[in-house]
């Protein structure tokens, strides 16, 4: 069975190649001359040719050893270069990151974040998915994605959720929407205006729904609308009221919409990290969550969250 030749018996060989000499060639590698010789050796007998003539007096390339050098100095500046990219990627300076994330996180959150990590990590890429709540745990589990921003999942078996957050929800109405705008409460609008909802399989969809059953008074939508950019162009439009996350707003033209806070009703989704267990996260997708948590922080410290 053939031998393979390894790294530092190439690095030996290109050292004794440059310099002819075996004492300059050992001292460059930090070894001793029989060592050096030795890794000679080994080389040569595992390609099974002579890459070295050599006397008492000088040291010279074979013909065998003239082909084998620029080979082996194209192997060791990839071999070098494969190993500072794999240092760079554990150490989280390199590498790609893949998320999926609520579209209202994504414009709200996320921009700012990717712009300091650009700043910090130039050699990391992001892959950005903003997406429905309903598809991430699948996309979680299946190792799609790294990590999602979503709301809590129902399955706790195979993943596992960090909160990063509680995000009010609010009601908009168009600007000249009257009746809306004059009503008592956030209820008393959705009362007297057409209720216009969020797609079935999006978390908004759930949570508002859970939220007017539980009022004793349930309140069926007169439009269903699954991109949260053109629920708020019906808003904006006066065809009814919504009641939206805070950082939907982000995904709306406001010109024309007005929003009401529907405190002290407290109606509110739970926003968070789910990622896979047992599954651990690479040094950049570690480094990119903390920046999200602290991207929380300060929008809670500006009064932009609560």
């Amino acid at each position: 069975m053939r031998q393979t030749i390894t790294v530092r018996e190439l690095e030996g060989f290109v050292s004794l190649a440059e310099h002819l000499n075996f004492n300059l060639a050992a001292e460059h590698l930090h070894v001793s001359q029989p060592a050096l010789t030795r890794m000679v050796q080994s080389a040569e007998s595992k390609l099974n040719a002579r890459l070295f003539d050599r006397n008492t007096r000088r040291v010279d390339l074979t013909a065998s050893g003239k082909e084998l050098l620029p080979i082996a100095r194209r192997i060791l500046t990839e071999f070098h270069g494969s190993l500072s990219d794999l240092s760079e990627f554990v150490a989280g300076r390199r590498g790609n990151i893949s998320i999926a994330c609520l579209p209202s996180v994504a414009a709200a959150v996320l921009p700012p974040v990717i712009s300091r990590l650009q700043g910090t990590h130039p050699l990391v890429t992001v892959t950005l998915d903003p997406t429905s709540a309903q598809l991430m745990p699948d996309m979680v589990r299946d190792g799609s994605v790294d990590f999602a921003i979503t709301t809590p999942a129902d399955d706790e078996a195979t993943t596992s959720f960090e909160s990063l957050l509680h995000e009010p929800f609010v009601l908009i109405c168009s600007r000249n929407d009257v009746v809306a705008r004059n009503a008592a409460t956030p209820k008393e609008a959705l009362l007297k205006r057409p209720l216009i909802s969020s797609g079935a399989s999006s978390s908004i969809r759930q949570i508002v729904d859970r939220e007017l059953a539980g009022t004793g008074h349930p309140i069926r939508p007169k439009y269903t609308v699954a991109n949260i950019s053109v629920l708020g162009a019906m808003v904006s439009a006066g065809l009814g009221v919504s009641l939206v996350p805070l950082m939907a707003l982000r995904l709306m033209d406001m010109t024309q919409i007005h929003s009401v806070p529907i405190e002290p009703d407290g109606l509110v989704r739970e926003i968070g990290v789910l990622t896979r267990k047992g599954r651990s996260l690479s040094s950049a997708s570690i480094h990119f969550i903390a920046s999200i948590r602290a991207e929380v922080d300060s929008l809670r410290a500006r009064g932009a969250l609560p």
